[in-house]
């Protein structure tokens, strides 16, 4: 995989893409720019323009302001075709009357390219997908991962300089889907493809990405690695919307630089943040980074409500007033501990993160304050 750039124009560079749909603004001045050879996923939930994003990057739709760049050649206008774009769409658009060899050479022979380029090209993007052996199948005779290897295949045959993937993962079952995921991470890595990635499953972002951009309401909330978008989610909805994590309603009592403790249902809490005293913020912890024990710099006590098997973790569920969630991740459940009893949780102020109150938890805060 490529690396992220690091201040230079990227190999793909959307610059302030708007769309509206009648009154609907579904992108609303978005930038994006990728490196080349990287693979960005696009996370959001269904409406939040991820889609409308990547059919503007293919041609399929034209953006209402904006502009698409494509190895320096501004692309914004041109048809589809002559983009040099590949794309896999969800349901793989194959082509039912026509074998595995016939699909993956499809492209080539509407490019008019020779008959030998043609055999040589499919044989080699079918040794790349492990689907060699089936070449002559027809694509009815093919299980869904099949299909899906084969319409890689057939988008990478023409050898584009950036390949979208449109949530292709969606229609298989879970173990197939985590296998196609390590599949075509190795895929894009061996031909070194730029590739822009569709998802609403934030799993599959974390597991495949060299950068995530979290979507939401047509604007991009946060760009960063996996790591980034994971350890420090830059707003309330990156925090919420990838990974667990706990989160308290409060108002800030004491600010001090960089830090600020904020009054909280389960008493005072200091995170990580830059806000004056008696603002509405939303306070969160990923639930691993919290312990079963009053050694933290904040300690809180809360009624165990339900622990759930995650295998290799215990996902522990705390008791919470409105507006608030309490979840913790432990190796194992202590043993004498039961539904319905209490625990003593702590965190470190350096894995506690401090955000603007969105306003859909104003209502909660203030029910809080009055109790």
């Amino acid at each position: 995989m490529g690396e992220a750039p690091t201040g230079a124009a990227g190999f793909l560079n959307v610059s302030a893409a708007e769309k509206t749909f009648g009154a609907a603004r579904v992108l609303d001045g978005v930038d994006l720019s990728v490196a080349r050879g990287e693979f960005i996923s696009l996370l959001g939930p269904s409406g939040c323009g991820k889609t409308t994003l990547l059919r503007i990057v293919a041609g399929l739709m034209r953006p209402d302001r904006g502009r698409v760049v494509l190895d320096g050649q501004d692309i914004t206008t041109r048809p589809p075709h002559k983009r040099d774009v590949g794309v896999v769409f969800q349901n793989y658009a194959l082509f039912p009357h026509l074998d595995v060899r016939a699909n993956v050479a499809f492209g080539l022979k509407a490019r008019g390219a020779p008959a030998d380029t043609i055999a040589s090209a499919v044989s080699r993007q079918l040794e790349l997908v492990r689907m060699s052996a089936l070449a002559d199948r027809s694509i009815k005779a093919l299980s869904g991962g099949q299909q899906q290897r084969v319409a890689v295949a057939r988008a990478l045959a023409v050898e584009p300089k950036l390949l979208l993937l449109d949530e292709p993962f969606s229609a298989l079952d879970r173990k197939l889907r985590e296998a196609m995921q390590v599949d075509l991470k190795r895929i894009l890595r061996d031909v070194g493809t730029t590739a822009i990635f569709v998802t609403h499953d934030q799993d599959e972002a974390l597991a495949m990405s060299d950068r995530i951009a979290v979507m939401s309401g047509g604007r991009i909330e946060q760009l960063g690695t996996p790591a980034e978008i994971y350890d420090r989610p830059a707003t309330a909805f990156a925090l919420g919307f990838v990974g667990l994590s706990t989160r308290l309603p409060g108002r800030v009592t004491q600010a001090d630089g960089d830090e600020v403790v904020v009054s909280t249902a389960f008493g005072p809490v200091r995170g990580l943040g830059r806000f004056l005293p008696g603002s509405p913020v939303l306070v969160g912890v990923r639930p691993e980074r919290m312990a079963l024990d009053g050694r933290g710099e904040n300690v809180v006590r809360a009624t165990l409500v339900d622990a759930v098997f995650k295998g290799a973790r215990v996902q522990l569920h705390f008791h919470a007033p409105e507006g608030a969630e309490v979840q913790v991740e432990a190796p194992s459940l202590p043993a004498g501990v039961a539904p319905g009893g209490e625990m003593t949780l702590s965190f470190a102020a350096a894995d506690t993160r401090v955000y603007p109150l969105p306003g859909d938890m104003e209502a909660a805060l203030a029910a809080q304050v009055a109790a």
